[in-house]
């Protein structure tokens, strides 16, 4: 069975860095057209009842935040899930699981949401890095908030996965796509990665 070689130096962050930029980006534009008395998120959000003639939502759902908390949690998390994932898998895998899981979590939302919701965020992307990383690393000890005490990752994933899915008004149907694609993809690279100490 081939080897992946994991890459490290500081290029390890540059993919993760511009990603967040992006984000900010589409976050910063999208208030700046709030200030001035327009909207553009229907533009980029996902539905299904717009996909056909707005085919680009399925990407630029992916990049897009009205709150600033959900852009901040995201971001973060997208920092630290991206940084540890990209250092594993080196970049391209790192990219094809993160689109990869933002492309499944699309086709999740577009079969099991409402057809006349509208779905915004990186969290389907994210969740993908999550599950790839709950498989190849499980056991690494993690804390979330507010639990002051420290849980192998897959238990964080899981519960983060389980909180998310009773808050109303929360895409569960996107992070469980995000969610399948990673754990598929983790299985996929398991036994084909060098060990990576932690």
């Amino acid at each position: 069975m081939s080897s992946v070689r994991y890459r490290s130096g500081e290029g390890e962050l540059i993919p993760v860095i511009v990603l967040i930029i992006i984000n900010i980006v589409v976050y910063l534009a999208i208030n700046l057209a709030a200030f001035s008395g327009g909207s553009i998120v229907q533009y980029l959000a996902l539905s299904r009842s717009t996909v056909m003639t707005e085919p680009w939502t399925i990407l630029t759902s992916m990049f897009t935040h009205m709150d600033f908390m959900h852009l901040l949690a995201n971001m973060v998390t997208l920092y630290f899930y991206g940084s540890f994932l990209n250092r594993i898998t080196g970049t391209r895998t790192f990219l094809w699981i993160y689109f990869g899981g933002g492309l499944l979590s699309a086709l999740a939302v577009l079969l099991l949401s409402n057809p006349m919701a509208y779905t915004i965020g990186a969290s389907g992307a994210i969740f993908a890095l999550g599950g790839a990383l709950a498989v190849l690393i499980p056991m690494l000890k993690v804390f979330i908030f507010p639990i002051p005490v420290p849980m192998p990752l897959w238990v964080a994933i899981l519960i983060g996965f389980l909180i998310l899915a009773f808050i109303p008004g929360v895409s569960w149907q996107g992070h469980l796509g995000g969610l399948l694609f990673g754990l598929a993809a983790g299985w996929y690279l398991r036994g084909r990665l060098r060990p990576v100490p932690y």
